[in-house]
């Protein structure tokens, strides 16, 4: 019996965070890649680093060149109204993806291409191509005309448009496919050119500064890439039509990608144990994002990064020990027995016999327990010390990772001992 009453002590304390609610930090701001900060690196590294940042510079410079030029002379074209969802469905039907209406969204998704060869994101393909001189990227509402998010990989972003223009080409129809497998194959150059010297990927690309500048796990970002490289290096299904060239570059992109994966798993106690959302793309450090996304251990993205993983057909002893580790830090941080809920009026986490499991979404890295951020910078103890925006604007718990623990059970029997 007092086992068991200890146990439910630690659940409620894991799960709160507290014994005392406290606000223990404030975010701190990541440094952006820069020349100042490559001095830091080995002699034989700096050349290879600052030829990425020149080839960088040198597409974004390209890419507002190619704009301007469009609108020299032209009239303003209106910004279109941004409308919800993405217009790229990926699960319909395989003949669906040779009807008229995919043919007119892929030849919309070829239109809004940036001269760089990736996408910006919250813009429905679903609607009329690119006008001569439109945004590449729609602002909100209201919101002057930015450089925002031209190339990148969040919110699924040239992921998506990549996978919905290989279902048009492996349908076979339109006038267009050798366009199409163009526009593809400039896709995959652009994901290989963003691509870190050291196999991780910055959230926007060319680079924009910021936390953008990180190696970007936030949101399953670089997930998402690794699983489509692997999927074109096996040139099955939906990408029998890669050329053997372009699925050899895919592989060796997965397995950089994979390689710092396993580098950038973070120790905590000399005990391997998950990953940040964002980590420095030069020192694989964990590093903060937005206000209210702080250093710290995640579960969603770590268990997405886990996945990634065990997707490999011939784990390396690094992979395996990486998963290992993983896997075990999610079943020693998991919560029971309790209940988050999130309404229209709020969001609450609440004791209920028999729920879970649940993780956090962070972790401190130091102590374990659940933390929160807020848009202030501020980092909590207790979610309900955030602001009600931020409590109810964010997934604060989640059980995504319960689906990664089934996988593992299954993954670990096959993986042979030997490897181990």
């Amino acid at each position: 019996m007092k086992r068991q009453m200890l146990a439910a002590a630690i659940a409620i304390v894991l799960a709160t965070g507290t014994v005392h609610a406290e606000v223990i930090g404030k975010m701190e701001t990541p440094q952006a890649l820069t020349e100042s900060r490559l001095t830091a690196l080995p002699p034989d590294q700096r050349a290879v680093w600052q030829g990425y940042l020149d080839r960088s510079r040198g597409l974004m410079a390209a890419d507002k060149a190619a704009l301007a030029a469009e609108r020299v002379d032209s009239a303003a074209v209106p910004a279109a109204e941004p409308k919800p969802g993405n217009g790229m469905p990926l699960k319909n039907p395989a003949p669906w993806y040779g009807s008229a209406d995919a043919l007119r969204v892929a030849d919309n998704i070829v239109s809004y291409q940036t001269p760089a060869g990736g996408w910006g994101k919250n813009v429905n393909r679903s609607g009329p191509p690119r006008q001569k001189g439109e945004a590449y990227v729609h602002g909100d509402a209201g919101k002057p005309e930015g450089w925002s998010y031209v190339g990148t990989i969040d919110n699924d972003a040239t992921i998506t448009e990549l996978r919905f223009l290989a279902r048009v080409i492996t349908a076979g129809h339109g006038a267009r496919k050798a366009e199409y497998k163009a526009a593809f194959a400039r896709g995959m150059e652009y994901l290989f050119t963003s691509q870190y010297p050291n196999g991780g990927f910055p959230q926007v690309y060319p680079l924009a500064g910021g936390y953008h500048d990180a190696i970007t796990y936030n949101d399953n970002a670089l997930a998402n890439v690794t699983d489509l490289l692997e999927d074109v290096a096996l040139r099955q299904g939906d990408y029998g039509f890669v050329a053997p060239e372009l699925a050899a570059r895919a592989a060796q992109a997965r397995d950089q990608a994979e390689r710092v994966i396993v580098a950038s798993q973070i120790k905590a106690g000399g005990v391997l144990t998950a990953w940040c959302q964002q980590h420095d793309p030069l020192t694989l450090a964990p590093v903060g994002a937005r206000n209210f996304e702080p250093i710290a251990l995640t579960s969603v993205e770590s268990a997405r990064l886990l996945n990634v993983l065990m997707r490999d057909p011939a784990p390396n002893g690094a992979i395996v020990t990486a998963v290992d580790a993983g896997a075990a830090w999610l079943k020693r941080v998991a919560i029971h027995d309790q209940e988050w809920t999130r309404t229209k009026e709020g969001a609450s986490l609440a004791p209920k016999a028999g729920a879970g499991p649940l993780w956090a979404r962070f972790y401190d890295v130091a102590t374990m327990r659940p933390i929160f951020g807020d848009r202030d910078r501020t980092i909590h103890t207790d979610v309900n010390e955030l602001s009600p925006e931020r409590r109810a604007g964010y997934a604060w718990y989640v059980n995504n990772p319960a689906s990664t623990l089934d996988k593992y059970a299954k993954w670990t029997g096959k993986v042979s001992t030997a490897v181990k």
